[in-house]
This record gives structure tokens, sequence and C-alpha cells, in this order.
């Protein structure tokens, strides 16, 4: 039987499946494949015969009597050890693999993070995948960008990411990508019907390991360029990038500083949350003491980060993403930049005055990556942390790779991170604003609000929550996806009209909901 109780982070116990080995391969490593993988598609991922019938409906009965909240805008995520058991996550996974059958999908990926519950649910994960018939190629403990690396670099395009991501120690989650897209509402939606309706292939898969580290390495070496060392400090917050990121950018050229790179799935030093300004401090002070060139902060599973300069300085990631934007739009006139809706008004206005296309978007890093698919934006970025390269890279959330492109644009003009910012246009804003509200009336809150409230000297955009532009300024008020809160971010020319947009929106909140405790 599998295993209930978590392992340490570094433990990685070999599923309930057969492990096929194939030449060049040491299975005592867990990250072990040193063959090329077209050998094991060719040599190792057959199905037995007893397989063939791969989309047969099981007898089994569907999942019931499970956690609804968990099933979210873009991932499933909640608490290890109270909400996804082995049934669950077994049952998830023979749902995943059935639709990916149908989709002619064979082979997934399986990566997992460095969280204590990680080891046990993979397990799960990749016991109900094989029993649906599909092959798993298990990457082992990784950052999820290397999850989606994985499904462009080797010969599958689908997988499956073990990950918590910012959230804290005690939850875990599951990213999925099919056909090398990451599914958002309908997708996790498809797959909680069919768990729940049971109507699962069958099959016999099998499972090899792949250590897909290396070839992200030499993809990344391949593609940046640092014109002059720098030097940098590095809080992986112990988690999943820890053990990647700082040789990544010591292969660059750079002098890199370690802080917190030890994966430790218990978060000790800070929670792995780099949008909580908080959880920055070690890495500012760090980053003065040091007088590196600026720090990176990366969260739990390295799909974010967030910035510092040298004087210690946090850059908003709308305001990175205007620095990226300066410099992918100025090698593709015309190309289209996507950002969320919680991001400055003045981006759109640098992405117009250097001839590039603004696309403002719902916030959420399955619907970025959906909107730059539909558009064949070269860039995009969520107030959040995530950043989406089209350009040279694979349109995917990595933070270690966006690092690399910041290191890269100061290295190549000689200027501070400090002086590329003081050229950039700027406003009186606040950071984003939580407001906690109980998980299950977050949704209904917000229905409430948008179609109750009116702000007739504004422009209102209701794409996400409500977003409303005056002439001097904007407001916004959504419900998070990841959390049991609601989210608010204003904006202004002047501190007068910060305060008067703020007061605005009070005004209208308390017309749907009187006893809403407003932090604004």
């Amino acid at each position: 039987t599998l295993r209930q109780s978590d392992a340490s982070p570094t433990e990685i116990p070999q599923a309930e499946v057969e492990v096929l080995e194939s030449q060049g391969t040491d299975l005592t490593n867990p990250m072990f494949q040193s063959g090329s993988i077209l050998d094991i598609e060719e040599e190792v991922l057959e199905l037995d015969l007893a397989a063939a019938d791969d989309h047969a409906a099981s007898d089994s009965a569907g999942v019931e009597g499970f956690p609804e909240h968990i099933f979210r805008a873009y991932d499933i995520r909640g608490n290890a050890q109270t909400e996804l058991s082995d049934e669950l996550v077994s049952g998830i996974a023979r749902a995943i693999g059935s639709i990916a059958g149908e989709m002619d999908e064979q082979t997934l990926i399986v990566g997992c993070d460095g969280r204590t519950s990680s080891p046990r649910i993979r397990s799960a994960l990749i016991r109900g995948l094989m029993e649906t018939g599909r092959d798993v190629i298990d990457i082992g403990m990784v950052p999820t960008p290397l999850l989606y690396f994985a499904t462009r670099h080797l010969s599958c395009k689908s997988g499956v990411m073990i990950t918590g991501s910012h959230n804290p120690p005690h939850d875990n989650g599951l990213k999925i990508v099919l056909n090398q897209q990451t599914i958002a509402a309908g997708g996790i939606q498809q797959v909680r019907e069919r768990m729940i309706d049971g109507e699962f292939s069958t099959g016999n898969g099998r499972m090899i390991r792949e250590d897909i580290v290396p070839a992200y390495m030499e993809e990344v070496l391949h593609d940046i360029a640092i014109a002059i060392p720098l030097k940098i400090v590095i809080d992986a917050a112990n988690g999943a990038t820890g053990g990647i990121a700082p040789r990544l950018f010591e292969e660059l050229g750079c002098e890199v500083v370690p802080l917190y790179c030890d994966v430790d799935g218990t978060f000790p030093n800070h929670p792995p949350d780099t949008s909580n300004e908080d959880n920055l401090a070690d890495l500012i002070r760090v980053v003065q003491e040091q007088e590196a060139d600026f720090g990176v902060a990366f969260d739990g599973d390295g799909d974010r980060l967030a910035v510092v300069t040298s004087n210690g300085h946090i850059v908003r990631s709308d305001v990175l993403l205007m620095i990226y934007a300066q410099d992918v739009v100025a090698r593709n006139p015309g190309a289209d930049v996507v950002f969320d809706v919680k991001c400055s008004r003045n981006l759109t206005e640098l992405i117009t005055r250097h001839g590039g296309r603004p696309v403002l978007w719902k916030t959420g890093h399955a619907f970025m990556k959906e909107k730059m698919a539909e558009t064949g934006a070269l860039l995009g970025g969520e107030f959040s942390g995530h950043m989406f390269f089209g350009e040279r890279w694979y349109s995917f959330d990595d933070g270690m790779y966006a690092a690399a492109r910041l290191a890269e644009i100061l290295s190549t003009h000689g200027d501070s991170l400090d002086d590329a910012i003081a050229d950039l246009p700027t406003s009186i804003n606040t950071p984003e604003i939580i407001i906690p509200v109980a998980e299950q009336d977050k949704f209904d809150l917000i229905e409430k609000i948008v179609n109750n409230v009116d702000f007739p000297s504004g422009k209102v955009n209701t794409m996400d929550g409500i977003r409303v532009d005056f002439s001097d300024g904007w407001g916004l008020i959504r419900a998070s996806n990841t959390s049991a809160a609601l989210t608010a971010r204003f904006e202004a020319d002047t501190e007068e009209h910060l305060e008067l947009i703020k007061a605005e929106f009070r005004a209208q909140i308390a017309l749907v909901k009187p006893d809403l405790e407003l932090n604004f």
C-alpha cells in the first residue's frame, strides 16, 4: 500500500509501479537518465498487450466526498493531509490519464517540488496515471518551469506538476499540462467531473526516470549572454530552485551569493511567497551588505520572481515588465505584450510609446498562457511575479529564465537597475491589498459587487472582478484564485486622487456589503 505519512523532501520513494530500465540508466539515482529520450520512446515506453484497449471504461466508481474548493481556477490545491488523500489524488490522476488518452497523449511527465508531502502525492499520482494505461516519465524534484520545459524538450507534451507553489507548507496541489497547455477553469472542472463519473480508461502503464536539469541548463546558457559579470543574491526560500538557480547563474558568469538555497519543505526562514514584501527583508539586507548588483527571490516552485535593486528597493513586477517590454519590443516592433488587471496603466503607455500593443487580461498563469497563445504575444507578465517570454523562450512562466533575461539586459546596457527604473514612468500606487473573506463567499461577493456598483465617471472593465479607469488613475477589486481573499489595488497621478479613488470604491462596496472590513 502507498504511504500516507510524509517523507523528507530529499526522499523520493518509488511508487508502486514498474520502473523500466533502459541502457545507461542507474536506478539508484533518483535523477538518473543518461540515455537519449529518443531511445526511451523507441525501446521503453511500449505498452503491454493487456493495455491495448486504452479507452475501455473501468468498473471502478468515481471518487466522492472530496472538498470542492480544491478545484480552483487554474490548478488543484488544498491541505495535503486533510484534503489531498491518496485515494483522491489517485482518482484525479485516473481522470487526467483518461482525458490525456482521449487526446492521444500516451505519456505524461511528472515532477514535484520540495514539500514534505510531495513524495507521497507523487506515488499516488503515478499509480493512478499508470492504471489508465498512461506511461510516465518521472523527472523528480524540480521547479515547475522545468516540468513545462520538459513538455517542450522531450517527446511528450503533457504532464503534472505536484506543487503548493507559494502556499504554506501544509498545502500542496497539482498543475496540469495537456498538449503543452496549462489547463485553466474549464479543463480543471473537466478533470473534476471525470473523477466523479468514474469513467476511467484502463491499462498497465510503465515508468522511467529522466534528469531534465542538464538540458534546461544547456538551453538557458545557449540563449543568455551576460556581457559584464554581475553580482547577484539569490533567495530560493528553501524551495525547489535552490539546487539549480545558483549553479545556473554561476555558469552564466555571475558571482552568486546564495540565500536559503537548501531545499526544505517546511520553509523555515520565511514563507515562499514573493508577492509579500515582508518575505524580502533578508534579501534586501544581504544585497546591501554584499554590495550586489541586484537580488532575486523565487517562490516555492520557481515560476515567480521578485527583484530588489542594489539600494534595497523592491521592484514591483509591473515595473519589471516595463524593463522587459522595452527590450523585447525594440527588437520586435508591433509585438503584443500581455499583462494582468493588477498592473499599472503606465505599462500601457510605455508599450504603446515603444511601438508595441498592450493587451490587458485576467490574472492567472494559465489564463495568461492561453492569451499569449491566442495573440502570439512575445511577452507577458503578472503583478504577482509570473513572467512569460515568447521571444527566444517557450511562453511559460519561469522565474529563473526571467532573472537571467534581466541580468542580460543590465549587463548589455551597463546601467544599474536603479538607473533603469529611474527612466520609467511612475505614479502613486498601492501594493496588492489583501481583504480576507470566506473561501466559499469570495466569488459570489465579487459577482454582487460587479452587478450592483456604479462608477459613472470611470471606464469599467469586468473581465476579472471590476477595474475602473478614471482620467487620473484606476482602482481594482477582484477575487483571489489562490487564497480565501479579495484583492484590491489602486493607482493615481497624485496622493489626493489616489485617496479619492479609494473612497469611491469604499462607498460603492458598502452599498453591497456594508459589513465587509476594507483595509484601504
